[in-house]
């Protein structure tokens, strides 16, 4: 038998992931991914553990009573598990239903995560539960009212501080972007493909404006009536 470390062997390895790649075309789209120094997956690629269905706001969440939220909690995990679903190492979402939430509250963290709109897509990240970092399609017309045109990873909610980012860095729609967020004390930085686009900005209460952001809180990925998909979801827990 040949070696396959020959070098018709690895030939032969070359075609015959290239035919894979042909017959499976998401195989290139999706490469392994590699978990940042310090940082911890959010999301295994295989399924949707450590991750829930959304339940009310946090304020309405607070009121309720134990037994109130369990129940609610499993009515939103039944519904999560019917529009969220991973497709080749993807988060993917249906366009219907709400928003998908981790399992765990966060306090100050640095995370990553790689998304992906369809035309005319709408989308964000909900950081401690407050919206948002905006993602959107920035040539879709309709949005231009909106801001749109100025690109994704603005904190689209505030109202006192800035909520437009400092630059467009995003890709053209259907490709991947990737943001790089830390988040300390109310304050976030956004880096969006590599590029610095909003610098230690205050992220406003939405929920209860005029008081203070909650210390922690779930991250949550907006469902916006459009698909969606997600990846390459890393954490670093800067509080522990």
């Amino acid at each position: 038998m040949r070696n396959l470390f020959t070098p018709v062997g690895s030939l032969m390895h070359v075609i015959l992931l290239a035919i894979l790649v042909a017959v499976h075309p998401s195989l290139a789209d999706t490469p392994p991914p590699n978990v940042p120094e310090g940082f911890t997956p959010l999301f295994n690629g295989e399924d949707l553990s450590g991750w829930k269905g959304l339940v009310a706001n946090p304020p309405k969440r607070a009121q309720m009573t134990a037994e109130q939220l369990a129940q609610a909690q499993a009515q939103a995990d039944e519904s999560m598990r019917a529009h969220w679903r991973v497709v080749d190492g993807a988060l993917e979402f249906d366009g219907q239903g709400e928003n998908l939430c981790t399992a765990k509250g966060y306090g100050d963290f640095e995370m990553y995560v790689d998304w992906k709109l369809p035309t005319a897509g709408d989308s964000g990240l909900y950081l401690r539960g407050n919206p948002q970092v905006q993602i959107w399609d920035t040539e879709h017309e309709p949005l231009f009212k909106h801001g749109a045109k100025k690109g994704s990873g603005g904190l689209w909610n505030n109202k006192e501080h800035e909520r437009f980012p400092q630059a467009n860095a995003d890709k053209p729609v259907g490709e991947w972007n990737t943001f790089f967020i830390r988040m300390v004390s109310d304050r976030v930085t956004v880096k969006l493909n590599g590029v610095p686009i909003v610098d230690d900005v205050v992220l406003e209460n939405y929920w209860e404006p005029g008081k203070p952001l909650p210390t922690t809180g779930q991250i949550e990925l907006q469902s916006h009536g459009n698909t969606l998909w997600f990846r390459n979801i890393f954490i670093r827990d800067l509080n522990e």
